[in-house]
């Protein structure tokens, strides 16, 4: 798979196979459409692209939702495209600048006009140019005048759920990590480095390592307690992880984000960690007592071992 940058970096090859898109996530909806677009170009014989952007859309164009809070970074989304066989990944600099380009002029200028463009593969919903001005109907129009043929992919639905970005980022956000991993294909995943805490954690039997997020523009799911499982040190660990603001032990006035990882004895200072969240056990409690927190903690650690066993029918 190469990735191209800038237009310099793109040779352009007219029986080419597109879809454009943000594709955050990279979730069941986008699996649909990137196959669609490696299978047609494979039909043709010909090269299957896709066009995306950098940054997310949303963080350039004002949005009266806020700012958005990404699925996958770009280096995520790159690594998981790296599955599906596709020939070339052109990413367009979103600028304010671009973002005011008219609908047809963005499909002339940097898919027909420097891609090249036989096929292109589009979701049900595609928006494009200025102001998501344009759809599936104008892009039907447009191939017609410039010669291109415009497939759509309908809408997936999983469990009743329509697959999107908004829905999974929404599920997130409710702490509802097993709706999520339905609808992305795989468990959500959120990397950081251990950071130095204030060990009140190995106080209580339960030493947790403090991960500072390597991208402030990631979705952090709800507060609360999750099992999660952890890459690190080129080992797969199972732990619980903690979103919070640890409200018996200090003032509430800052998140941290920290995991206690089980079966594991060492030092993790400065480790890079990848976490997968796997199920929520339950809501962040304010208890009465360290006493009372480290029964619960207990309780917490019994689940888990519970839930992993129904996940790997494994003794643990």
């Amino acid at each position: 798979m190469k990735i191209a940058r800038s237009e310099a970096d793109v040779v352009r090859d007219p029986n080419s196979v597109v879809t454009v898109g943000t594709f955050d996530g990279i979730h069941l909806g986008h699996r649909q459409i990137i196959m669609e677009t490696v299978r047609r170009a494979r039909a043709r014989t010909g090269r299957s692209v896709i066009v995306t952007f950098e940054p997310h859309p949303k963080e350039v164009v004002a949005s009266t939702r806020g700012p958005v809070r990404l699925l996958t970074t770009m280096e995520e989304r790159l690594a998981l495209l790296g599955g599906f066989d596709i020939d070339l990944v052109y990413i367009i600099e979103f600028t304010r600048a671009f973002s005011q380009l008219a609908p047809r002029a963005f499909y002339e200028t940097h898919v027909s006009g420097t891609v090249g463009l036989a096929e292109v593969v589009v979701g049900y919903d595609h928006m494009f140019g200025r102001g998501r001005a344009a759809g599936n109907e104008e892009l039907a129009d447009m191939g017609t005048e410039l010669r291109f043929v415009v497939r759509t992919v309908p809408a997936l639905t999983v469990d009743g759920d329509r697959v999107s970005s908004t829905v999974i980022r929404h599920a997130l956000a409710a702490g509802d990590v097993e709706r999520a991993a339905r609808l992305l294909g795989y468990a959500y995943r959120l990397d950081g480095r251990v950071v130095e805490g204030n060990r009140r954690g190995l106080t209580l039997g339960y030493p947790t390592a403090n991960i500072r997020p390597e991208s402030e523009k990631k979705l952090v799911p709800a507060r609360g307690v999750y099992l999660v499982s952890v890459r690190m040190k080129d080992q797969d660990l199972f732990g619980m992880m903690n979103i919070g603001m640890r409200p018996t032990v200090t003032d509430g006035s800052d998140q941290t984000i920290e995991v206690y990882v089980l079966n594991f004895q060492g030092d993790l200072y400065g480790d890079r960690l990848s976490i997968r969240f796997l199920r929520k056990l339950r809501d962040e409690q304010k208890f009465a007592s360290a006493a009372e927190l480290k029964e619960q903690l207990d309780r917490d650690r019994e689940r888990s071992l519970a839930v992993i066993r129904e996940l790997t029918n494994t003794t643990v």
